[in-house]
């Protein structure tokens, strides 16, 4: 076998870079394994046409911007450079070129006085007021959520962050701790329904909140609805090049610490010798000594790669991964999408919520529970080669546009790869309701369904998320409660990351952060140990 590496990582995914960078950093020698000939996984972008650059995952980039991590890393350093999406979101008339209230787009910026007025003019004073209060109220709450986000899913780290909450500014003496738990344990629709009376709004913040994955009918979504109070703080952002330039600029971090980051030749199964991993076997048959591995790839991958030495706490693992997510439409274009009533600068510089009415959402997710496509589909749009000029040529641009809830297995049977294009098709015409014309504009389509999904991007699936993000499968039962904490019992060595672990899907880098603390601590309790055992003697010694 050949010289042993610290640490290798399975995946190349933006979690895998960033285990990898934090303990580079630390001073270990760290080689990442990829099986895809494409860096970043869910997180990069490729030349799709030609002098057009598409991203193959994510687009929008949210939780990582609060957590620090691009700040830690230094990644500016290395390249990345973000566009702020501002503003971050636009919701559009539901009848376009209505001259009445109900004419007018919703436009959510950072700025809150700006919002507020935006709210104003489309839903009147009462609600911009009530958002005013809301972002106020639910600001420091999201706070508290980022920090749980930032650390392992300890039963004493949850009860400090939710439990009266512990953020700063709560008024626990008004905000009882019953109270706290209608809020945070309740649906996000019910909480939409005590803040807000126009259903232009709500329908506007769920279709935001439920970009988790979890209709925002079920319990324990408030939370991902109040994540817009953040948004007021730092936006979504875009990096200038593509979401791929964030794992791009994590490689030159990794590689500037000495690591290595090796493509095309992923793991093929983990080396096991008396309960404990010794190394890692790829595909092409080379073998890679190690003392611990960071498996930021899906659970059941890790269990496949583990084979006969998993023990029970990984062998028995069965996250629910449910019946697909979304379907993924990348449109080259010849022109923008042009909504009525607002600019460029107002519609296109973040999310197109192209929802008027929750129940859209409801019959959607109805669809999905049967194993249907929607009856209606409901975009979400982005446009970010409207302020980004390295992605498409002059004249060209390209727009995502995203439909949640479309099943991976269809109740009819029907065959996923037949019906790309016609799904394809009605989400471009979805669209075009609202900005008239774009449909013509479009020039070529690439299609992601779940099954593409998960051909392309090793999803099982097609789950973005990796394991659904109920309730049920969140901090200390993701993936399950056994394996919340980012080690393997039974297989001393193996530590995991990515999507299936806590917090979850999304960009993060969270679970990558949180599992190299994990690592760098168990490396360092020998030494602990052996530092404490020294003074003991000592003191021994000299009577002390």
């Amino acid at each position: 076998m050949p010289p042993p590496v610290d640490v290798v990582v399975i995946g190349s995914g933006h979690n895998g870079l960033v285990a990898a960078c934090y303990l580079a950093r630390a001073g270990l020698s760290v080689e990442v394994l990829e099986s895809d000939t494409v860096l970043g996984g869910a997180v990069s972008t490729v030349e799709r046409w030609p002098g057009v650059r598409v991203d193959r995952g994510s687009s929008a980039h949210v939780i990582i911007r609060h957590s620090g991590i691009v700040e830690e890393l230094d990644l500016a350093a290395h390249g990345l450079r973000y566009l702020d999406c501002d503003p971050w979101g636009f919701a559009p008339a539901p009848s376009p070129g209505d001259p009445g209230p109900d004419g007018r787009p919703l436009v959510f910026s950072v700025d809150l006085d700006a919002t507020c007025a935006s709210i104003a003019a489309a839903c009147g004073p009462e609600d911009a007021e009530a958002y005013r209060r809301f972002v106020a109220v639910w600001g420091p709450r999201s706070r508290a959520v980022v920090a749980s986000f930032g650390r392992r899913p300890s039963a004493g780290g949850l009860v400090r962050s939710f439990w009266p909450l512990g953020a700063p500014g709560e008024d626990r003496a008004r905000t009882p701790g019953a109270e706290l738990a209608i809020d945070f344990l309740g649906s996000g629709d019910a909480l939409l329904d005590r803040w807000f009376g126009s259903e232009r709004l709500k329908a506007a913040l769920a279709w935001f909140g439920a970009q988790s994955g979890p209709p925002m009918s079920e319990p324990g979504t408030a939370a991902m609805v109040g994540w817009v109070a953040l948004l007021h703080d730092v936006p979504p952002g875009h990096p200038v090049g593509g979401s791929g330039e964030l794992t791009a600029a994590l490689r030159r971090r990794l590689e500037a610490d000495g690591g290595r980051v090796t493509l095309g030749d992923g793991a093929a199964r983990l080396l096991v010798e008396e309960g404990r991993v010794t190394g890692v076997e790829t595909a092409s048959g080379r073998r890679l000594g190690t003392g611990a591995v960071v498996a930021a790839c899906h659970i059941g991958v890790t269990r496949r790669l583990a084979g006969a030495d998993a023990p029970p706490a990984l062998a028995e693992t069965d996250p629910p991964v449910g019946n697909g997510f979304g379907l993924v439409v990348r449109a080259l274009t010849d022109a923008l999408p042009a909504y009525p009533g607002a600019t460029p600068e107002e519609s296109l510089q973040g999310l197109q919520l192209l929802c008027t009415d929750r129940a859209q959402l409801a019959a959607a997710h109805g669809d999905w529970g049967a194993g249907r496509v929607p009856r209606e589909p409901v975009p979400l749009a982005m446009s970010f080669s409207a302020s980004d000029d390295t992605l498409a040529p002059d004249g060209s641009h390209v727009v995502t546009i995203w439909g949640q809830w479309y099943p991976y297995a269809l109740a009819d049977g029907a065959d996923w790869d037949a019906l790309a294009d016609t799904e394809a098709r009605r989400l471009v015409d979805a669209v075009d309701r609202f900005a008239p014309g774009f449909a013509d504009s479009v020039q070529r389509l690439y299609v992601q369904t779940p099954v593409a999904l998960e051909r392309e991007l090793a999803l099982p699936r097609g789950n973005v998320m990796h394991v659904e993000m109920g309730l049920a499968s969140m901090f200390g039962f993701r993936p399950t409660p056994a394996l919340s904490g980012y080690r393997v019992p039974g297989l001393a060595g193996l530590y995991l990351a990515g999507a299936s672990t806590h917090p979850g899907g999304g960009v993060s880098g969270n679970s990558g952060r949180s599992a190299a603390r994990v690592v760098l601590g168990d490396r360092s309790r020998p030494a602990r140990a052996r530092a404490a055992a020294a003074r003991s003697l000592r003191r021994v010694r000299t009577g002390r």
